[in-house]
């Protein structure tokens, strides 16, 4: 018997210990069950909630993140066209473009492209908004800015300019476009000034320059377009005019320097000085007039005849060297 008890002892530690086992083993597998069922439902949850927009982590660089980028979008964003072809730029691409423009106008003057992009570039909105305040303490200048012209082949019928007595503002002008074969639709439309209004009153200026030529009889070569700049610096104040004066003539041959310095600049500033604002003229309103009473009107004198100043000056070195 006792040799039976002690045979049957071990059995039976066997036995409980693989039941203890077994109990453990599954205590442990429903225990890890429970717990993952448990994530599982939470992640599904969070699931959910991220689908639905419900679910927000909260960052705590979120603070200054979106601080940065709300300057971000400040300096960088690019503000909507003001008016149609209006082109929205960057202080920085200005300056890019005030640099570049200022390069090709000086090496290769006559590129409309880059005398476009350095006029429109420096046109400062403090100039501008003068030009705007004088328009609007003027009758004239007023009604500018309220029926907007546009000075194109269109918008005047140049044959009837051809029909006006000889000594009429229209007829003086389409005979200057004649003579120097240009056209009113050269003037290409303002696109990189903000604000629309003082974009018009800067195409008003770029579409009237072919009058002053007109009027003073000026051509359109170096020197009758540095003198005609200088005349619209002093009387209009726009920038790239004054630059114009100022580098244009570094790249000049002596004589041609001689012509400026000595005849045709002492003419620009004084008349610039003296005579009436320019952008307050309604060209199109004095065409019948006489040419001399406009001039005497706007206080703009004629200057010397250009063409003939070259014409005696290349005469005179041609017998220099024949002798």
């Amino acid at each position: 018997m006792l040799t039976r008890v002690g045979l049957s002892g071990p059995l039976v530690s066997r036995q409980f210990g693989q039941v203890g086992q077994k109990r453990n083993f599954f205590l442990t597998y429903g225990i890890a069950s429970v717990v993952g069922s448990l994530i599982f439902n939470e992640n599904n949850r969070l699931a959910d909630k991220m689908e639905n927009g419900q679910l927000h982590y909260k960052d705590a660089n979120s603070v200054f993140n979106s601080a940065a980028l709300e300057e971000k979008n400040r300096l960088f964003h690019r503000a909507p066209p003001q008016y149609p072809g209006h082109v929205p730029l960057y202080g920085f691409e200005k300056a890019l473009m005030v640099l570049g423009s200022s390069i090709g106008a000086y090496f290769h003057p006559e590129r409309n492209e880059f005398i476009v992009g350095l006029g429109e570039s420096t046109a400062i909105p403090s100039v501008l908004k003068k030009l705007q305040k004088q328009m609007l303490d003027d009758s004239t200048g007023r009604k500018i800015l309220r029926e907007r012209p546009r000075i194109t082949s269109t918008s005047l019928d140049l044959d009837y300019l051809r029909s006006l007595p000889e000594n009429t503002v229209g007829n003086t002008y389409i005979r200057w476009l004649d003579r120097e074969g240009v056209s009113p639709d050269t003037r290409v439309p303002v696109k990189y000034i903000d604000d629309e209004e003082l974009a018009y009153i800067y195409q008003r200026y770029r579409e009237c320059h072919d009058f002053y030529h007109a009027i003073t009889g000026l051509p359109i070569i170096i020197e009758g377009e540095i003198a005609v700049k200088v005349l619209e610096f002093m009387n209009i104040g726009i920038p790239m005019s004054g630059l114009g004066a100022l580098f244009a003539p570094l790249r000049l041959k002596p004589s041609q320097k001689d012509r400026l310095y000595n005849i045709y600049y002492p003419w620009a500033f004084k008349s610039g000085l003296n005579s009436k604002p320019l952008i307050n003229v309604y060209w199109e309103n004095i065409l019948d007039r006489d040419i001399d009473e406009v001039r005497r009107e706007l206080g703009v004198e004629q200057p010397p005849d250009l063409r003939n100043l070259r014409k005696d000056y290349f005469e005179k070195l041609k017998k220099s060297k024949k002798l």
